[in-house]
């Protein structure tokens, strides 16, 4: 196939290790040569495979805390030549640079850093500068190399192996993939940034970069298509463990956040109802089972099939209390065993738990016709 790449040559470094080893040794067995930097080729080399450092390659030394070891012509280089075009083959051969059809690379772990409490210094550290270049290079240059930023492709390249190379679809499709991985990193350290020098709220522009989550079976009504995105530090209902009950839809979604947002207005217990985005009762006090009762005795009618959420962990008492009226979704930070128990016997029921992580989201971003109100 005139538009199949064969891989000879691949660049891999990865902060992710996850599948390293098992990519490594298909690469290997495949005849492809490994040019990797750090703790990557370390890890390939204990594994008993060849594999070159980048340092080699460069003829320079990785400097300055690792912060310049790939952005050196004898890389950037081998991975943006258009090998269609004759003159960029000559000029290969007469810098003595190396082609590169694979570029395997995901990037320093800024939001899980940032996601821990990390701040000033040593969060600046972790924005990857390398990386990007490299992922955006290959991404560019996607007619004649793949670039890999997922661990879960590595199966889809390994099969592409068995087929003698990389087909140009394919190549498109990684290339789609790694700019909107990379444009996802640069929104996560815009958005730090904005947080951390004080302008979040006064920001003159405002970065949002999201990756599909899951399809869910219909969007708001039976007609239509729905999925749900992810941010790269999403926390919330989004991102919340289901414990239990059939999937959450479109509406349950939306209705579920209007009720933790209603919640999470409050420092004391609080729980809110909410039904079709409207809500049924909201009550907040010391305990939270009584809290419940208060908010559902405002409407105990409209509170048939709605949402609850709470601030609070939810106790035996406020489970017993609940488990009485028909609900589609539950929502807290926490539940306690004999409640989580309680719940768990209404099989049709989603029992959500927030991450430890989750915060009120200090913009609230909704979309109008055209634009954005923040």
């Amino acid at each position: 196939m005139p538009d199949v790449v064969a891989i000879k040559r691949a660049l891999i470094s990865v902060s992710d290790k996850t599948g390293l080893i098992e990519l490594a040794t298909a690469l290997t067995a495949a005849g492809v040569q490994l040019v990797s930097t750090g703790s990557t080729a370390k890890q390939i080399a204990l594994a008993g495979m060849a594999v070159r450092e980048v340092s080699e390659v460069t003829g320079f030394p990785e400097s300055l805390d690792g912060r310049v070891k790939t952005l050196h012509p004898s890389i950037h280089g081998g991975i943006l030549a258009d090998l269609r075009l004759e003159k960029h083959n000559q000029e290969l051969a007469e810098l003595n640079i190396e082609a590169f059809q694979l570029v395997v690379v995901n990037l320093y772990p800024f939001v899980e850093t940032v996601s821990s409490g990390t701040t000033g210094d040593a969060a600046i550290e972790q924005i990857d500068i390398g990386g990007p270049a490299m992922v955006r290079a290959a991404a560019k240059n996607h007619a004649n190399v793949a670039i890999i930023v997922n661990p879960k492709n590595y199966q889809f390249l390994i099969e592409a192996l068995d087929d003698g190379g990389t087909s140009l679809k394919f190549r498109q499709q990684l290339a789609q993939q790694a700019f909107a991985h990379t444009a996802g990193y640069d929104s996560a350290v815009a958005s730090f940034l904005a947080r951390e020098f004080g302008e979040e709220t006064t920001s003159e522009s405002i970065n949002i970069s999201l990756t599909k989550d899951q399809d869910l079976r219909y969007g708001e009504n039976s007609h239509q298509q729905a999925a749900l995105y992810l941010s790269a530090d999403s926390s919330g209902v989004a991102t919340a463990i289901q414990h239990s009950g059939k999937q959450m839809s479109y509406n349950n979604f939306v209705d579920a956040d209007a009720a933790l947002r209603a919640a999470f207005d409050f420092q004391a217990p609080a729980v809110a109802i909410i039904k079709h985005a409207n809500p049924c009762g909201i009550a907040t006090g010391e305990d939270v089972a009584t809290v419940y009762q208060a908010a559902h005795n405002t409407d105990p009618v409209s509170a048939f099939g709605g949402v609850i959420a709470s601030n609070s962990e939810v106790t035996e008492a406020m489970a017993l209390a609940v488990v009485e009226v028909f609900t589609e979704v539950i929502i807290a930070p926490s539940f306690g065993p004999t409640a989580l128990e309680i719940l768990k016997k209404k099989k049709n029921l989603r029992i959500l738990e927030l991450s430890t992580s989750y915060v009120r989201a200090a913009l609230d971003i909704r979309q109008v016709s055209g634009g954005m109100l923040v």
